[in-house]
């Protein structure tokens, strides 16, 4: 310190302008200090002042979605609706499609009759077609409301939806009429896209389904091939899907009698199955365009399979599966790796490989009254529903396992030779609800003979002993079907009831039926005398079932 005073006392400028350097240094930082805050406070500003836009957009997007821009509206379906016809009579057909675009499915179905519903005002006329004619139409699944009329043809041969056809290949309905004609119907709208006659001869019996084929005249919509029946001959006939015109000339297989067919896609080949009463037969997609047009075309879908050529008879296209038995119906089963072929004659049902033709399993059955439908008994575990005839009036109902032929239930009742065949309807717990048509009847409560009735019945295999009576139905009916009308909800029945084709006019009655109505009030069965649970707790917990829609 005193050296410090002593170099002060000597020095007393330098002292001077250290001090002034000193108070310049302290001036400096602080307006550094000064500037660097003025900064930070101007930042942070900011910061607060872009946080509360942020927040005051989000606000108003939260305030948009929520009250000013409307969500979409979801379809309100009723329950039931029916939808009546006067003066007409119904087609055994009944498609469940989207028409409308509204998320929700929509029934196509065809009646024959004077006029229209009376909704669109639409004639027969309209479309240079005599009275009375058949129409098809559409309606909605909500509510039962028209959404379009069209007159088809004077007589409906076969009908199916959804191909797609037309120019801009339009999903559409296609149409085979009496006498001899092709015609295309827009599935939205219910515009005719196109309508072409076709010289299938005279009394011929059309093969049904009709099959969609690839595109083979360049035109860039996909074709048609259809095969019909006359007298003893099956021809074959293959139509532009884009305008209906016939592609080459029409061919002549060399199958003898009545015959059923289906298609089997055997990647990258396509071939066709037909059967009649004791023999099977199988044509190529090539082999039936070859024959059709006299040409060869290099298309991936046009080869063959090397392993069904060696076991196909060439000169006469016939396939050695079965020793005996006449051949009832032929059925696609989905497999591991690819389909597998059904054959039920009148004594037995056998599982055939496509991909090797060995039999995988035989079952003893014999009469099968109904097109084979497909249904999940255990989890995930495709079976096969088949219904049997044994004895006058009786059937017998089994559920067999898809993998191993093994029957997993059965159930005998009463039943008329015009009841509807069974539906099924995939559940949430990976199995399926099963609709039976028939009337039970237990052991020991046998009555005179008499017509049995016609009721629907549930089964579910969370109760393997019982049955849901849902339904008894005294009127003709022409066609069933049951579907989710909504992804995985909404399950529901369609009936399509009244006079056929060939029987006098009258009353044609389409109605949609939610299924879990039926089920409140429906009638528990138990199948055996031990009651595991009270009939309302079944009822409460079959109405509470979920269902789901499988790809």
């Amino acid at each position: 310190m005193d050296n410090k005073d002593s170099e002060a006392e000597i020095h007393p400028l330098k002292t001077e302008d250290v001090k002034a350097q000193e108070n310049h240094e302290n001036s400096v930082e602080r307006r550094i200090i000064t500037k660097q805050s003025s900064r930070l406070s101007r930042l942070s500003r900011w910061r607060t002042a872009a946080f509360f836009i942020s927040l005051f957009l989000c606000l108003i997007i939260v305030f948009a979605f929520s009250f000013i821009i409307p969500c979409p509206e979801r379809p309100v379906s009723e329950r039931t609706w029916f939808r009546n016809y006067d003066n007409a009579v119904a087609y055994q057909f009944l498609a469940i499609e989207d028409v409308n675009e509204d998320k929700v499915q929509d029934v196509i179905f065809a009646f024959k009759a004077s006029n229209g519903s009376g909704s669109f005002n639409r004639s027969c006329s309209d479309e240079g077609l005599p009275s009375p004619c058949a129409f098809v139409a559409a309606v909605s699944g909500t509510n039962g409301q028209a959404l379009w009329e069209t007159p088809a043809a004077e007589e409906i041969e076969w009908m199916e939806c959804v191909i797609r056809l037309g120019g801009a290949e339009t999903p559409a309905c296609l149409v085979i009429g009496k006498p001899m004609s092709l015609t295309a119907v827009s599935l939205q709208k219910g515009e005719v896209l196109w309508r072409q006659p076709s010289d299938f001869g005279a009394n011929y019996t059309v093969l049904t389904p009709v099959s969609v084929i690839p595109d083979v005249d360049s035109d860039g919509v996909q074709d048609l091939i259809i095969f019909i029946t006359a007298g003893d001959q099956i021809q074959t006939f293959i139509h532009s899907g884009k305008s209906g015109q016939q592609i080459g000339s029409t061919a002549h297989l060399s199958v003898d009698g009545k015959a059923r067919y289906i298609r089997l896609n055997l990647e990258p080949a396509s071939y066709f199955l037909f059967c009649t009463e004791n023999s099977l037969y199988a044509y190529s997609l090539k082999d039936l365009y070859s024959a059709a047009t006299g040409m060869e075309m290099k298309l991936p879908s046009l080869e063959q399979n090397p392993q069904w050529e060696k076991s196909i008879d060439h000169a006469t296209h016939r396939l050695s599966l079965l020793s005996s038995g006449d051949i009832r119906y032929l059925a696609k089963i989905p497999g591991r790796s690819r389909e597998n072929i059904l054959v039920v004659t009148s004594e037995m049902a056998t599982l055939i490989s496509a991909q090797n033709l060995q039999a995988l399993w035989t079952l003893n059955v014999s009469h099968v009254m109904s097109e084979p439908q497909l249904g999940y008994y255990k989890p995930d575990v495709l079976g096969i529903v088949l219904e049997s005839g044994i004895g006058p009036n009786r059937k017998k109902v089994m559920i067999v396992e898809s993998g191993s032929g093994a029957v997993q239930w059965d159930l005998n009742l009463n039943s008329r030779a015009e009841s509807p065949g069974p539906a099924t309807l995939s559940t949430a717990d990976h199995r399926s609800t099963f609709l039976i048509w028939g009337e039970y009847q237990a052991e020991g409560n046998e009555t005179r003979p008499r017509l049995p009735l016609q009721k629907l019945y549930l089964f579910h295999p969370s109760y393997t002993n019982v049955l849901l009576e849902l339904r008894n139905s005294t009127d003709q009916i022409v066609a069933f079907s049951a579907a989710l009308f909504e992804r995985s909800r909404h399950a529901c029945y369609v009936l399509l009831r009244g006079p056929q084709p060939g029987e006098e006019p009258g009353s044609v009655s389409l109605m949609k039926r939610k299924l879990k109505e039926d089920v409140s009030e429906s009638r528990v069965i138990w199948l055996s005398q031990v009651a595991v649970d009270s009939e309302q707790y079944v009822r409460d917990r079959l109405y509470r079932m979920r269902f789901q829609s499988r790809v």
